[in-house]
């Protein structure tokens, strides 16, 4: 299949080249950026640090990485957790995509009342950071990248639905924001229902609910919300 990949850099190039290794053709044309907000940390002192996107990562300066070296680190999937150990952090968990199983990782390694810095998106959800609360868990947060969005349908996507069918055929997505963006640019520029015909696969259900809410055919949802996981609907012809 063609496939664009809406996801923002640097994981969209990345996915690109694993389409391409299953034999698929990529169109890799991501509908936001990712920017660091430039916000500095707080200078106290914390327990553990939450890390909820890999983005988060890629936001922590070098003396960041060297201040929590040896602080224990919660990392939201596999991809996370590479990241943060790779910049030098050496108490790294990973909850395997889950947010519910950060929690659970939290409160099995630190006693309640333990202090937490969530190093967090604009965008951010309410989990972990409202459970961990609730069980006695202070937490800090501090907006440190934002995702910002393109004002106009990529070019390439933009020429492909004008041609639809045929030339384009699926469509990857790996967040809500960039689901409902997509789709907000593509009505933008009157190509909605070329958008709407692509085979959407999605990350989670949290991911496809704009696609739903819009009334959309969602083509696939995968069961864990990893890259593993949704490339498997691909590779099974789903």
């Amino acid at each position: 299949m063609r496939i664009w990949v809406a996801r923002p850099e640097p994981g969209a190039a990345r996915t690109g080249r694993r389409l391409s290794a299953l034999g698929h053709t990529p169109v890799v044309a991501p509908v936001l950026t990712i920017r660091p907000t430039g916000a500095a940390l707080p200078a106290a002192a914390f327990a553990g640090l939450l890390l909820t996107s890999a983005n988060a990562v890629a936001a922590l300066t070098a003396a960041d990485r060297v201040r929590f070296e040896h602080v224990p680190a919660f990392a939201v999937g596999a991809r996370t957790a590479a990241l943060a150990r790779r910049a030098g952090l050496r108490a790294v968990a990973e909850a395997g995509g889950d947010a519910a199983h950060l929690v659970v990782l939290v409160r099995a390694t630190l006693p309640a009342g333990s202090q937490l810095l969530h190093v967090a998106g604009v965008d951010g959800k309410a989990e972990p950071t409202a459970s961990l609360r609730t069980a006695g868990y202070p937490i800090s947060s501090v907006v440190a990248y934002a995702a910002v969005a393109e004002s106009v349908l990529p070019t390439a996507i933009a020429t492909a639905l004008g041609a639809y069918p045929g030339s384009l055929e699926a469509v990857l997505h790996y967040s809500r924001r960039s689901a409902e963006t997509a789709y907000g640019l593509a009505c933008r520029a009157e190509l909605g229902g070329a958008f709407g015909a692509l085979k959407h696969y999605c990350l989670s259900g949290d991911v496809a609910a704009p696609l739903v809410a819009a009334g959309l055919d969602v083509h696939f949802v995968a069961e864990r919300p990893d890259e593993e996981t949704l490339l498997a609907g691909l590779a099974t012809g789903t």
